[in-house]
């Protein structure tokens, strides 16, 4: 108490002197001062979200997890003079045999806290995947002060996300989610969480922004958020002012490792899939459409003649996969896929995961100038991850005419035989005109392009000799185009697109 007054009374004193400065200092002021002040209306902040916190608060979880893990370093035995009275007890302390000391491993057992929510009455509780990582045991804290052991049902490291399940004795409080894509930049959310293990901790914000890609993993969609989001968060909801999960809390931005304003949560209509797939089937089955694609530039789409970027360029097509049969080729553009626009590339491989394994989808493309629509039964991306590490295929070229060396578009190009395979060690599957050398500060050396690489194609036609590739750049400048797209192959087979200028 007598540290309070004192406090006080300084900041009394200083107060005081601070008027008393201002009034000797600006006589004005203090004259204004003196002057009445109409009163200002009263400012609403949001409305409160009490009542909709309390209704929320029983059925967020904070997850305790614990890990053994073991040092990297070892304890070497101390150095005991020969004949020491300690020597035989040190000897059978650190285990030596044979003149040797072998090390003694120690470990070390790891705490870490995370939140969580429950979505079913009989115990099924969602959080992030890294809250749970690897973790020894589980534990489940309510806002009660019960605590239960939790098993894992399943996991995604892809989305970052978890689902356990404890055994209640009774019905436990859950909710419900609500759909994301309804979301609007500006929108009210709140979150709930266990932030530096300070369990039921609320945060309100708004939606920031939509459709993150902040390269967590192959299906990034955040919600950004400015709702206070921090360590311990992960895991948490996101809701709605209906009191619907719309997101699931998993990563921030800070310099600090505190909340900055700048937090991303899964949303909903991502992460319902996924759970109800752990839940089914204790592991994700996602749909596989066996393609590699890449990003359509705007000097892509010129190459090809389309009114703007969009889509994605097919640069590879898996062995085995479900399009190996020619359906999809290298050099399409994939403009839709079973009736959703693919607006950027990332939106291909999200949608199609979200589709189910052995359906039938049609499938716009771009083929030679021309849109046509193909007929796909989608694998399942989980049993083709494999055939997707032996490589891509391309068309296969007939036989090769020699001719002589070219320098094209700042490229040396000679005739691909078997000395320029063995030399630059390329796949005996591997066909087109060899890049044999590329100049120094050109447009193609900015852009990756090395000695050594093949093309394939250029603007959706086969090449095979120098002499192909020249004529080709001539059509190309002919029709008024301005870049030329360059189908290049690695030494392994494996495709890319390059656009290159031709002024």
């Amino acid at each position: 108490m007598t540290h309070t007054i004192s406090v006080a009374s300084r900041w009394a004193r200083s107060l005081s002197l601070l008027a008393a400065v201002s009034i000797l200092a600006s006589p004005v002021a203090a004259q204004e001062m003196a002057d009445p002040v109409p009163p200002r209306a009263p400012v609403d902040g949001p409305a409160s979200v009490a009542d909709l916190a309390e209704g929320l608060l029983d059925s967020v979880v904070n997850i305790s997890t614990s890990q053994r893990v073991s040092d990297d370093e070892s304890s070497p035995m101390p150095q005991i003079p020969e004949g020491s009275p300690f020597e035989d007890f040190f000897n059978d302390f650190f285990g030596e045999e044979n003149g040797q000391t072998p090390p003694v491993p120690r470990s070390r057992r790891v705490n870490s806290l995370g939140s969580g929510f429950v979505i079913s009455a009989d115990g099924l509780i969602v959080t992030n995947n890294h809250v749970i990582e690897q973790s020894d045991d589980i534990e489940v804290n309510f806002a009660d002060g019960t605590s239960l052991s939790a098993e894992i049902v399943g996991t995604d490291p892809q989305t970052d996300l978890a689902l356990l399940r404890v055994e209640p004795a009774e019905p436990l409080d859950h909710v419900e989610f609500g759909d994301s894509d309804a979301m609007r930049i500006g929108d009210w959310v709140m979150a709930i969480g266990n932030p530096f293990g300070l369990g039921g901790s609320v945060s309100i914000g708004i939606v920031s922004a939509r459709g993150r890609d902040i390269n967590a993993g192959p299906y990034d969609d955040f919600i950004q958020t400015d709702a206070a989001i921090n360590r311990g968060n992960s895991g948490g909801p996101l809701f709605n002012m209906r009191g619907e999960v719309i997101g699931i809390n998993t990563a921030i931005i800070s310099p600090t490792g505190g909340s900055i304003g700048i937090g991303f949560s899964v949303p909903a209509d991502l992460a319902v899939n996924v759970i109800n797939q752990l839940r089914d089937f204790g592991e994700t089955r996602r749909g596989w459409l066996g393609v590699r694609i890449q990003p359509v530039t705007s000097e892509i789409a010129e190459s090809l003649d389309m009114d703007r970027a969009r889509g994605a360029l097919v640069a590879g097509v898996i062995n085995g996969g479900p399009v190996d049969d020619g359906t999809i080729e290298p050099g399409d553009v994939i403009l839709e896929f079973d009736g959703r626009p693919i607006n950027d590339m990332r939106d291909l491989p999200r949608i199609v995961a979200e589709s189910p394994v052995g359906d039938v989808v049609d499938v716009l493309i771009l083929r030679n100038g021309e849109e046509q629509t193909v007929e796909v039964t989608l694998g399942r991306l989980e049993s083709g991850q494999e055939q997707a590490e032996l490589g891509t295929e391309g068309e296969e070229n007939g036989e090769e005419e020699q001719s002589a060396t070219l320098d094209v578009l700042g490229l040396t190009l000679s005739a691909l035989d078997d000395e320029q395979r063995d030399a630059f060690g390329i796949d005996a599957a591997v066909n087109g005109v060899l890049i044999a050398d590329v100049s120094e500060g050109s447009e193609a050396e900015e852009k990756g392009v090395v000695a050594g690489e093949v093309i394939v194609e250029i603007a959706q036609e086969t090449m095979a000799t120098p002499a192909d590739v020249e004529a080709r750049i001539s059509e190309l400048r002919e029709e008024g185009r301005r870049n030329a797209l360059l189908m290049v192959a690695q030494a392994d087979g494996t495709l890319r697109f390059v656009t290159l200028r031709m002024d």
